[in-house]
């Protein structure tokens, strides 16, 4: 109980300290060479043992034409698939969560990836939608009591998307769960480079959303 209340209280904090690095125009992005199946890999072992834990089904659609070798900020893209994630997870309570990843467009410049969070849970009231990516905003009052969180997540995701040159959006229906999905421009590094690993980064691996 003491490590995940503490693991909620630094979960908050570091949300607070975004938001309000991204309000003040703080933020800045890192760009680097990762390795996006290693990254993709590290989600799906981390959200594979907690869909065991809650007796949820987890299912990955990843298309075989993705590009390997991408530059961009991967760390902010864990973060934003895991604040999608986090939210899929903790607004289903059974059913299934499907993370899918597929090849948007290519151009000579780079890819436009789909990153899309499928889940089956609560869905999403249509009076609460407008507001969904509002900061602090919760589908409704209970929510906070009964789910927990900041309601800072998925506005700290749709900064984060429009920073790199991306877009995010949803689709819900109110008790037949939600899709959630992130378009990203990145650019591809030629596979003979030298390219780093997708490192976890634990602030927000650990994380559910908020």
């Amino acid at each position: 109980v003491l490590a995940n209340s503490a693991q909620l209280l630094l979960t908050i904090i570091n949300d607070i300290l975004d938001f309000s690095k991204i309000e003040a125009g703080k933020l800045e992005l890192e760009m680097l060479d990762f390795d996006l199946r290693l990254l993709i890999e590290d989600l799906i072992a981390f959200y594979t043992v907690r869909a065991g834990e809650r007796n949820i089904a987890f299912r990955q659609e990843i298309a075989g034409d993705l590009p390997r070798c991408l530059r961009g900020d991967p760390h902010r893209l864990r973060q934003i698939l895991n604040n999608f994630l986090g939210n899929a997870f903790k607004f289903t309570s059974n059913g299934e969560v499907v993370l899918a990843v597929s090849l948007e467009s290519a151009s000579t410049d780079g890819v436009v990836l789909r990153f899309s969070v499928v889940d089956t849970g609560v869905g999403i009231p249509s009076e609460a939608q407008s507001r969904l990516f509002a900061p602090f905003a919760q589908a409704d009052a209970s929510t906070t009591r009964t789910f927990g969180g900041t309601g800072l997540g998925l506005a700290i995701s749709k900064q984060l998307a429009g920073m790199m040159g991306g877009t995010v959006g949803f689709s819900s229906v109110e008790g037949q769960g939600a899709t959630f999905w992130v378009l990203l421009p990145l650019a591809v590094v030629p596979e003979t480079a030298e390219v780093l690993p997708a490192a976890d980064d634990s602030r927000v691996s650990e994380a559910a959303a908020k």
